[in-house]
C-alpha cells in the first residue's frame, strides 16, 4: 500500500477494527496502524487493559515500551482529530 492509498479514519470508523469483525487497528499519535498478526493484539486485546479499535496515545505514555514497538506494523492510514 502506498502513501496515496491510505485511508483517514474518524474515531468512529477506527472503532470498526476491533478485531471482533476483522482486522485489529489502533491509533497512535495520528498513525493507525494494523496490530492483527500481533500475539501481543490476539482478541483485538493488549495485555487485558488496552482495546483495538481505539486511540492509544495517552495510554503509550505509561507504557514499558516507546513507539518503536509499532514500527513493525504496517500503517493504515491516519486518524483525523475530531
Amino acid at each position: 500500500m502506498t502513501y496515496s492509498e491510505k485511508k483517514v479514519f474518524t474515531k468512529e470508523e477506527l472503532k470498526k477494527y476491533n478485531s471482533s469483525r476483522g482486522p485489529a487497528y489502533i491509533a497512535l499519535d495520528g498513525r493507525v496502524y494494523d496490530v492483527s498478526q500481533s500475539f501481543h493484539w490476539k482478541g483485538g486485546i493488549h495485555q487485558v487493559m488496552h482495546r483495538a479499535g481505539l486511540d492509544l496515545t495517552e495510554a503509550l505514555k505509561q507504557a514499558p515500551h516507546g513507539r518503536d514497538v509499532l514500527d513493525r506494523f504496517p500503517v493504515m492510514g491516519e486518524l483525523l482529530d475530531s
